[in-house]
């Protein structure tokens, strides 16, 4: 076990316990805006040079933590490195999106994948396990405390069939939907894969000391209703049911975001996951409404609000902390809410803009919680 955490309000928000103020952290929050993510990048030569290097990848982690007080650290990795490791062969040039070499879309392509041998990942674990270390400093009272807690994460299973069929990003998924459509059963089949290594490659990061792990669904939000409770949200769930909730004798959060999933949000609480991140087009409130006592809320303020003045970017925060309310109930209970971005954070953004937000966010919810 490693050093117990100075800061562990994330944690709390996330399984809906008491905090001081709402929790901060963003989504991409170790991205090209900060200058020094661009300086290591550049001695990492690329994207994956980086995110493969144990040492790079630790740095950059850290990175925003070392501007910003937020309240937790994000794995720095990408959601396809496991289609990378079942051989589809990933790369990334510079200016574009990933792609695939080897995109599947037949049956020969189907019959061949299998959950990849977790070795082919160690780079990934190793980071984990070196940036947990990387977080342990020394309190005012001389004990080693760890800074703040760790997130790991992997693309859905939805999500990263995207990528696999569609052989990179796409603007009307018309690959990946056809073979939805016209051959259910390889769509099903591909799920069904990376559903079950998705669950153990999560696994590996928590037995690693990731402190919470997510599940980012980028694309949900592009099925129909009804082809989403089908082909994505049960592949979710089948992850989270493979799951171990408990490391250290710590209980360890699920998060699920699925850009685009407002509509769904009633049938995603009841998914097994602790806590839902909702994007920018969703009402707050009324998200807490709906899904009640059963998951905490993380979200989910426009990332475009970061370009404004930061007064702009103070008072944004603060509707979005009032959207939510305050999280103490009327029957005694509480709701959790972690504050984030509706999306990952633009590369365009003014790291002061940042600064901005970050405050605003501890400030205004200590206000809230102070009133009578």
């Amino acid at each position: 076990m490693l050093a117990p955490l100075a800061n562990d309000t994330f944690l709390r928000a996330c399984r809906r316990q008491p905090t001081e103020y709402t929790p901060v952290w963003l989504m991409r929050q170790a991205g090209r805006y900060l200058p020094e993510y661009c300086a290591t990048r550049a001695k990492a030569g690329s994207f994956m040079g980086l995110a493969t290097n144990v040492d790079y990848a630790t740095e950059v982690t850290l990175q925003p933590l070392e501007r910003y007080p937020l309240d937790a650290a994000i794995l720095f990795s990408d959601i396809l490195t496991v289609p990378d490791a079942m051989g589809l062969g990933l790369s990334f040039a510079q200016g574009e999106g990933p792609r695939f070499a080897h995109p599947v879309r037949d049956e020969a392509a189907v019959a061949r994948l299998a959950v990849p041998d977790l070795d082919r990942l160690r780079y990934v674990f190793d980071a984990v396990a070196s940036i947990r270390r990387a977080l342990v400093t020394t309190d005012a009272a001389g004990r080693r405390v760890g800074r703040v807690p760790l997130i790991g994460f992997s693309g859905s299973p939805w999500t990263l069939a995207c990528y696999m069929v569609e052989g990179g990003g796409s603007d009307d998924y018309r690959l990946v939907k056809t073979m939805m459509y016209a051959r259910p059963d390889l769509m099903h089949r591909i799920l069904e894969v990376n559903a079950d290594a998705v669950a153990a490659y999560l696994n590996a990061q928590i037995d690693a000391g990731a402190q919470a792990v997510m599940i980012f669904d980028s694309w949900g939000g592009v099925l129909a209703d009804g082809a989403f409770q089908r082909f994505s949200l049960a592949y979710t769930k089948r992850v989270l049911t493979q799951l171990k909730r408990e490391h250290d004798g710590q209980h360890v959060p699920t998060i699920v975001f699925t850009k685009g999933g407002g509509l769904w949000l009633e049938a995603m609480a009841d998914s097994g996951a602790d806590v839902l991140g909702v994007d920018w087009t969703v009402n707050l409130g009324a998200a807490r409404a709906r899904v009640g006592d059963r998951v905490a809320l993380q979200g989910n303020l426009d990332p475009a609000v970061l370009f404004a003045p930061p007064e702009v970017v103070r008072a944004e925060a603060a509707q979005v902390l009032e959207s939510f309310g305050r999280p103490q109930r009327a029957d005694g209970g509480v709701d959790g809410h972690i504050f984030n971005l509706g999306h990952g954070i633009s590369q365009f953004t003014p790291p002061d803009h940042v600064a901005a937000l970050v405050d605003a966010v501890h400030e205004v919810s200590r206000r809230m919680r102070a009133a009578p």
